[in-house]
């Protein structure tokens, strides 16, 4: 098999943008991901989170030993062939079909046709290319085009356009039969783009390839998983994509922010690099202290600590029970409130929390501001979805048309982490439950709960499941009003700060939890400057606050937004829209949904509902 060396990507992308069974649009070549079974190992570190660990075992099972970062060596200039260079993630030609893009010939066929000819380049991977011999010689080749279209469905399954058989509709020719790809216009339109066969004349617009002609022109979803290089069984319905369409690869992950298990600096940093000190805890004293020396990463963390100190922090951790195996620690959110609201919250160097006082203005319904001036979130991706965007919270894990990033159990997960900063709130817990038991936000979770349930069976899902608390949907919209705020206020895109929201009512799970996180993360070592920490100063929160809930009380697209009742169409929020409550998918972590801006102030259609109704 060739190996050849296409392009780069961040490691962030990996997990985000252009995961495993995702197509990646190179500059001359189109690509697709591979499953976990063929990544290697030689450039891989691990990243030591036990409740990430433990969160992913409860979606993926018990088999899960390892989160890992994508493999990377750093480049050697001048050494196209050095060991760095085949260091990386490993992808495949697809769509299998390729496109000659000279006027005169426009040839539509396979890769293994054997029609087209590739041309690597160790020295620029950008520049890898197929060619095609129908004109020219050397660079004047034409390149050949990836074809435009594919099929998927929403279990999934992403598949070759089936282009000889739309050609003659429905039917195989059999061998002698080439294909052509016209365009017959200038807008780029399906309409205008046909495929013609060059033995029989067959010819078919693309046109035909969407909308309720699809349903005849193309064949059932054959089940393919071109990621994994096998087939299952599948009864869905296939649809045409573009390639490069955003619908055809979603995420799906599992994110935590890392907490200090310990108030000693060495001890964190012995946590923090436990995948690999695991190893020196059943060797002889001296032994492990000269192996340590061979860890790059976690020596360099070590050194200055004294080696006494060093084996006793190792002898403690391994005593330790994991704290992914905690049952508590198995809710996310449960350790993260209450390192957040600790009267003494644990530092470390991935977590610096200050207390802010409450703004005057604030005081009689904001119990605590807290600002986090460093902050470390680390993400795994257990799987994706497409067509449909995975129900973030929505629908239970278990009930998600996930598809698999391997052929078997996975053993390990690809992980990336993101530094930042951000702001904590912390509802007071008194005004929250009064504005709970007010009739008027009874009558109002009674609608919201008629959508949630004909949401749900829509979808064939369990209408009985139980709809977050209404003190859920508050803090929800009261975050989206606030990210837009600051993101005119702190210069931050409004995609680029996210939310994380803590709703829990008394009862037996727990101590109630009323707060919400307002964070932004970047992938370099030091994360963000301080802009965001800086608009949670009390100065400058309590004007932005007040300037924010003004802002949500009207929406441009009121009286429409206002008067939305979320039963119409079974949509699981009320008054919000584009136009004031909706985020993007980087910022919210229910994919807009159980949003509704009447529980947060007055709106033209609604009156006394808001907490900050008046």
């Amino acid at each position: 098999m060739t190996r050849v060396r296409v392009g780069e990507l961040r490691p962030n992308q990996l997990l985000h943008t252009f995961g495993v069974g995702a197509t990646v649009d190179l500059p001359n070549l189109s690509v697709i991901v591979l499953g976990l079974d063929e990544w290697q190992h030689t450039g891989v570190d691990d990243i030591s989170e036990d409740r990430l660990l433990a969160a992913v075992r409860k979606i993926c099972g018990a088999q899960v030993k390892a989160l890992r970062k994508p493999p990377y060596q750093p480049e050697v200039p001048g050494d196209p062939f050095g060991p760095w260079a085949s260091v990386g993630v490993p992808v495949g030609l697809f769509p299998r079909w390729l496109r000659c893009p000279n006027p005169k010939c426009n040839v539509l066929a396979p890769v293994e046709s054997q029609l087209f000819r590739l041309v690597p380049d160790p020295y620029r991977p950008e520049r890898v290319r197929y060619v095609h011999d129908c004109a020219g010689s050397g660079n004047r080749r034409p390149t050949a085009l990836p074809a435009r279209f594919l099929l998927a469905c929403r279990h999934g399954h992403l598949d070759d356009f089936p282009w000889m058989e739309f050609a003659h509709r429905g039917r195989h020719p059999g061998p002698g039969h080439a294909l052509r790809m016209v365009e017959r216009g200038t807008t780029g339109e399906a309409a205008n783009l046909f495929v013609n066969c060059t033995e029989c004349q067959a010819s078919r617009s693309m046109a035909e390839a969407f909308g309720p002609a699809a349903e005849r022109a193309l064949p059932a979803c054959r089940g393919r998983h071109p990621h994994l290089g096998e087939f299952e069984p599948c009864e869905e319905e296939a649809r045409t994509l573009i390639l490069g369409a955003t619908n055809s690869w979603f995420p799906y992950l599992v994110t935590v922010f890392h907490i200090p298990r310990s108030q000693e600096a060495l001890d964190q940093v012995v946590a923090e690099h436990w995948a690999q000190l695991q190893l020196l805890a059943g060797m002889e004293r001296g032994m492990a202290l000269q192996v340590l020396r061979n860890f790059d990463r976690a020596w360099q963390d070590l050194r200055t600590y004294p080696e006494d100190d060093i084996w006793d922090a190792i002898l403690r951790r391994a005593t330790q029970q994991p704290e992914g195996e905690d049952e508590e620690v198995l809710q996310i959110h449960e350790p993260e409130w209450r390192e957040f609201t600790s009267r003494h919250p644990r530092q470390g160097r991935d977590f610096q929390v200050v207390t802010e006082p409450v703004p005057r203005s604030a005081a009689d319904w904001l119990a605590e501001v807290r600002l986090a001036e460093r902050l470390r979130e680390v993400s795994a991706l257990v799987g994706f979805t497409r067509i449909d965007a995975p129900e973030w919270g929505a629908v239970p894990v278990r009930e998600q048309r996930r598809a698999r990033l391997a052929r078997g159990p996975v053993t390990w997960v690809p992980c990336a982490e993101v530094r930042g900063e951000g702001i904590f709130l912390r509802l007071a817990e008194d005004r929250v439950a009064e504005w709970e038991e007010r009739p008027e936000v009874k009558r109002r979770r009674d609608q919201l709960l008629a959508a949630h349930r004909a949401w749900r069976r829509q979808r064939l899902l369990n209408p009985d499941d139980p709809m977050p608390p209404m003190r859920y949907l508050l803090l929800h919209s009261l975050a989206h009003v606030l990210i837009r705020e600051l993101a005119l206020e702190s210069g931050y895109s409004a995609s680029g700060i996210r939310e994380r929201i803590y709703a829990r009512q008394p009862g037996p799970d727990g101590e109630p939890m009323a707060g919400i996180l307002l964070y932004t993360a970047a992938p370099d070592s030091e994360g963000t400057l301080g802009g965001l920490v800086g608009m949670g100063r009390r100065d400058r929160l309590g004007p932005l606050i007040e300037q924010a809930l003004d802002a949500a009380r009207l929406c441009s697209s009121d009286p429409l937004c206002a008067e939305h009742d979320p039963a119409d169409n079974a949509q699981l929020y009320g008054a919000a829209c584009h136009a004031c409550l909706f985020a993007a998918e980087t910022s919210c972590e229910r994919g807009n949904h159980y949003l509704d801006r009447a529980l947060v102030v007055d709106t033209l259609a609604t009156s006394g509902i808001g907490f900050f109704a008046g």
